[in-house]
């Protein structure tokens, strides 16, 4: 995720080969530069800098804790923290953790909430992710120990038993202060999915573009995209992915050719792997926040189809043809070299040889690696063309076996042939959308591509209670955790005003149990 997925993480940056379209759309957190600053707490004394590692003693296995424990990595900021505030948890999910310092300090809702109400903000590594392994491979055996009840149950663990490294931060477990957990995207559902699964644990809860509800065929990802996009580009997308699929349908392998070769990717071997090569360009509306302006990959891509000698195409776009010629140009003469580097196009965007160390290796610190291994058994999310009779700007030749095949692929010890996700038993273990418990507030962006993963979905018409509030801006994913979109767009102020409000109220009401 970190390096592949230069579309929401390294907007801009040219990002090393990765075979799989899936992974460039994770569920994940945007990254803020670390600031560069002393910290002092609010008596005046110098705090360690908020990039200091600490570790914490994780159990291994919580069903099995004779096996031991291993280091988890988490990082803390109490530079407002004063005795009674509450502890502000996050965990980024599917990341290295480092590079995300800064959601403790109030270049964020956590540090905003942990301003407000004096309190202490901690971020903690994922299981399985960045440097915090229980063993030192990511083998399907070694990963058997990645599940969401274990992502939860570290959470538990961490809050009932770790010694924080501030000032009486031996005496502020759950019953002793109030701990608030944040999250955001796959986080935010962690959260969501927390807050059901221990009830009682965290007095309170903000969860931002919270995917809660696993989807095997996860096609409505491209549903906000292809609505908030400008119209003149979805339509010569759509005419192009038409194309494609008629020429599909009819096994027209001549014309499949030629519309590979207009975009350099003439050597890229099966049909599948050019769809989804057709859907890097997309995957990149996920990088953008309300403050990405025209240079955005995104919009250059859509100025490339669009803009011809200085004028704009009308709402219908300039059709078939060239759509065709200005999209193949702009991968052939800006695009390739952004995706692929000096890699030809089979070995950067095919994903039949087995053998490559995408595939294969092992080594810890691979966020691909082991956000897969969560995808392929518990939660899909796989990104692909709609059904019949809807508008695509997908290609439907991409169906969930396109992804499942690939899990073979990562985990051939693990898989003897395309897994079905067990997203059923997920969303009925944690609620999914059913979800319905107190103070836990949601905040979502009607641009996000994930939006239809959380409780905002089209169609679900979930009631804003307040008790489990659910606000709507008009950002993208997670825009409401960075503090700086509340001052560029007011739809995301007032999700951020809402939620520190309630954070307020809710804390108010909190007395302690031990």
């Amino acid at each position: 995720m970190m390096w592949a997925l230069a579309s929401f993480l390294l907007a801009g940056l040219a990002q090393a080969a990765i075979p799989d379209a899936m992974l460039r759309g994770m569920p994940s957190l945007p990254k803020l530069s670390v600031p560069e600053r002393s910290i002092t707490s609010p008596n005046g004394t110098a705090l360690p800098p908020i990039t200091t590692v600490y570790y914490f003693d994780q159990l291994i296995d919580h069903n099995n804790p004779d096996l031991g424990t291993f280091q988890q990595r988490y990082w803390m900021n109490w530079e407002f923290y004063e005795p009674g505030g509450p502890i502000i948890l996050m965990t980024p999910g599917e990341a290295d953790a480092d590079g995300y310092e800064a959601y403790t300090t109030n270049e964020t809702i956590n540090g905003l909430i942990a301003q407000q109400q004096n309190g202490a903000a901690v971020l903690i590594e994922h299981r399985f992710f960045g440097y915090s392994n229980p063993y030192d491979n990511l083998t399907s055996q070694s990963l058997a120990l990645l599940t969401i009840q274990q992502a939860i149950d570290d959470l538990e663990y961490f809050a009932n038993n770790v010694d924080l490294p501030m000032p009486g931060g031996d005496a502020v477990k759950p019953g002793q202060a109030p701990w608030i957990l944040i999250g955001g995207s796959y986080s935010g559902a962690l959260t969501g999915w927390t807050m059901v699964n221990k009830p009682g644990l965290f007095w309170a809860a903000y969860a931002s573009s919270a995917v809660v509800e696993a989807i095997t065929d996860y096609y409505g990802y491209f549903t906000p995209i292809r609505d908030y996009m400008p119209q003149n580009c979805s339509s010569d997308v759509e005419a192009v992915i038409a194309y494609l699929d008629g020429m599909y349908a009819a096994n027209n392998t001549t014309g499949i050719q030629t519309l590979k070769e207009a975009f350099g990717l003439g050597d890229v071997v099966h049909v599948d792997d050019f769809a989804s090569a057709l859907q890097y360009n997309l995957f990149d509306w996920q990088s953008l926040q309300p403050d990405v302006g025209p240079g955005a990959m995104f919009f250059e891509f859509c100025d490339a189809l669009e803009v011809k000698d200085g004028v704009s195409a009308g709402p219908e776009g300039w059709g078939l043809d060239n759509a065709i010629y200005s999209w193949g140009n702009f991968w052939n003469t800006t695009y390739y070299a952004y995706v692929c580097g000096d890699e030809d196009a089979e070995t950067c965007l095919g994903t039949y040889n087995t053998s490559q160390s995408y595939w294969t290796n092992v080594t810890v610190n691979d966020a691909e690696r082991s956000w897969f291994w969560m995808v392929c058994n518990q939660v899909g999310w796989y990104q692909v063309g709609p059904p019949e009779g809807q508008p695509a700007i997908v290609s439907r030749i991409l169906q969930p076996i396109y992804e499942e095949r690939q899990c073979v692929n990562m985990f051939p010890q693990a898989f003897a042939y395309p897994p079905q996700p067990t997203t059923t038993e997920t969303d009925m273990m944690y609620d999914g959308w059913n979800v319905d418990v107190p103070r836990l507030f949601f905040a979502n962006g009607l641009r996000d591509p994930w939006r239809e993963a959380t409780v905002s979905a089209d169609g679900l018409n979930k009631p804003n209670t307040t008790s489990m509030p659910i606000y709507e801006g008009d950002g993208f994913h997670c825009s409401d955790l960075i503090t700086e979109n509340g001052v560029v767009d007011s739809t995301v102020a007032v999700v951020q005003a809402a939620g520190l409000m309630y954070m307020k109220e809710w804390l108010a009401e909190w007395t302690p149990s031990a």
